[in-house]
């Protein structure tokens, strides 16, 4: 079992930046991929962005590619999302997530294994 804990929302303007991080707790770690989801007020949670165990592959949604960066640090099991040129529309619920296996990279939140209780994003225009 692996537990997940969300930190570094808050409130930041148009054109800012924020650092989510993710640690997880629980063995097994290193063998899941891990993903990042939001959720914005009256919508669905939508995909964010994934990788690999070894971050070896990474996979974007396209409303945030080339301004959103995953990456993973196994030896602390921590997982982040750099968040770049934050828009208003960013603003959501962020959620990480972890998936087994470790190699796969998935975007249907129902494939993922555990959830972590979620950090607020909240973009001002």
């Amino acid at each position: 079992q692996v537990q997940l804990v969300e930190s570094g929302g808050g409130l930041v303007q148009a054109g800012g930046s924020l650092r989510l991080s993710c640690a997880a707790s629980g063995r097994s770690f290193n063998d899941h991929s891990m993903g990042w989801f939001r959720q914005a007020p009256g919508k669905e949670r939508e995909f964010v962005a994934a990788l690999t165990w070894n971050g070896g592959r990474t996979l974007y949604a396209e409303s945030v590619e080339g301004r959103f960066t995953i990456s993973r640090d196994n030896a602390e099991s921590l997982v982040f999302l750099q968040m770049n040129s934050l828009k208003p529309e960013d603003t959501a619920v962020y959620y990480c997530a972890s998936h087994f296996p470790g190699h796969t990279l998935v975007t249907k939140a129902d494939e993922y294994n555990y959830w972590g209780q979620g950090t607020q994003v909240t973009v001002s225009s």
